[in-house]
């Protein structure tokens, strides 16, 4: 559509602008309102000058150039200073002067990587409204993740799906790892409610995405306000993540430790603790010469359950588009590298998909729905803190450790056989 801002090369330059011609605006970000995108939204040319010879300034922004952009105007020029400092006083100078009809955004230029500042109507920003309200859709989304979570812990009914309504007592079979995997979920949705409130971002309805291989995705949660600067978008991306790993590990533990209720669990044979680096770096640890390549083995159906957790965890933390791994890298990278790490992980996902159905739905469920790009914040060229960079790593990090396969035997077997040839050779 006409007017729509691309941020993944944002901000787009125009034709330079002449003296006196007025700046029209059009779509400034995602989630304009539709019926704004074919109005003329115009910032008057005495504006401009107000915003040239007022706001801007030697000592925040100093302008050398002025151009039409998508969204109103774009100005190019020499920051000074810290950017968060400049950016402060640059809102403060310009609330005074023309009130709260417009917003600044303080971004980086992708052909050169200089700063710009953009100035928008905040008219235009308003989130557009949709046809089903979002707690109908999120509802109905929700009752479908229930059913298959329920249904990933009775494989008798994943067999024949239509047997499902007239065997419904046996979806109670499924209900103890279902609220396991629930309650690692809500307490990764929780925690990104609770830092968002914090920092006063606002979000959207989570939509829980159902899957038939591990009982759900993860939910979709849209930020439907204007995110400061990147070190809050970290902190709001950072929380569901670390509180998901957390619950997760803890339990996976306690299902490694604790024996099963009925003294026999859930038989699974040894291989499959190769699918996953961290789960099978912790089964060799406690489980020692007990986990021996191609023996079965008897569990805590604790440990299938948490792993299924720590799974959509990872999974969410994958850097690419507008997944919670996207915005971790955006926050701490930046919008040019963010990019490249999205168009590298649907790569990867989508070698994975010829070996892995998981991986199939993954990529289509990113290419379409969470492809992004993320909406600008409103100061986008401050790092953020190091403590919290760090903690975007670990959060990195721990997706990697759960996705990538255990490479190792759990017994030295395979050594000691070669060792054995070795020395008759001799």
């Amino acid at each position: 559509m006409k007017g729509k801002l691309r941020l993944e090369v944002a901000p787009r330059l125009c034709l330079k602008q002449e003296a006196d011609d007025e700046v029209v605006s059009g779509s400034p970000l995602p989630g304009v309102k539709p019926q704004q995108l074919d109005g003329s939204i115009r910032i008057p040319k005495e504006t401009v000058d107000i915003l040239r010879n007022q706001v801007f300034g030697f000592d925040t922004f100093f302008v050398t150039s002025q151009e039409p952009y998508e969204g109103g105007v774009l100005f190019k020029g020499n920051l000074r200073g810290q950017a968060a400092k400049s950016y402060e006083k640059l809102t403060n100078r310009m609330q005074n002067t023309l009130g709260d009809q417009y917003k600044i955004f303080l971004l980086v230029n992708p052909e050169d990587d200089k700063p710009v500042a953009v100035v928008v109507p905040r008219k235009t920003l308003q989130p557009e409204t949709t046809a089903v309200p979002e707690w109908f859709a999120a509802g109905a989304f929700g009752l479908v993740t229930v059913l298959t979570l329920l249904l990933r812990n009775v494989p008798a009914l994943q067999s024949n799906l239509l047997s499902t309504f007239d065997n419904l007592e046996l979806l109670t079979n499924g209900l103890p790892g279902a609220l396991v995997t629930a309650l690692i979920l809500g307490a990764h949705e929780l925690s990104h409610i609770l830092v968002a409130k914090t920092n006063e971002v606002k979000l959207g309805v989570p939509y829980f995405v159902p899957s038939w291989q591990i009982g759900s995705f993860g939910a979709i949660t849209r930020i439907t306000s204007i995110v400061p600067k990147r070190e809050v978008l970290l902190k709001v991306a950072v929380a569901g993540p670390l509180a998901g790993f957390s619950l997760g590990f803890v339990l996976l533990l306690l299902g490694f430790i604790v024996p099963p209720s009925d003294g026999i669990g859930v038989v699974v044979d040894a291989s499959v603790f190769h699918e996953s680096f961290l789960a099978g770096g912790i089964a060799k640890l406690l489980l020692g010469d007990v986990l021996k390549e191609g023996t079965s083995i008897s569990l805590n159906p604790l440990v299938i359950w948490a792993w299924a957790g720590l799974l959509i965890n990872a999974i969410n933390s994958i850097p690419a588009g507008e997944l919670d791994g996207g915005r971790i890298s955006f926050a701490i990278w930046g919008r040019k590298a963010s990019a490249r790490f999205t168009g590298f992980s649907i790569v990867l996902l989508g070698l994975s998909s010829l070996l892995n159905d998981v991986a199939f739905y993954w990529v289509v469920l990113i290419f379409f729905l969470q492809r992004g790009p993320i909406a600008p914040v409103s100061e986008e060229i401050s790092d953020p803190e190091n403590k919290y960079v760090g903690l975007g790593l670990l959060v990195l990090v721990l997706g990697l450790l759960v996705c990538l396969p255990y490479p190792f035997p759990f017994t030295d077997g395979t050594l000691t056989s070669f060792t054995n040839d070795a020395i008759s050779s001799l």
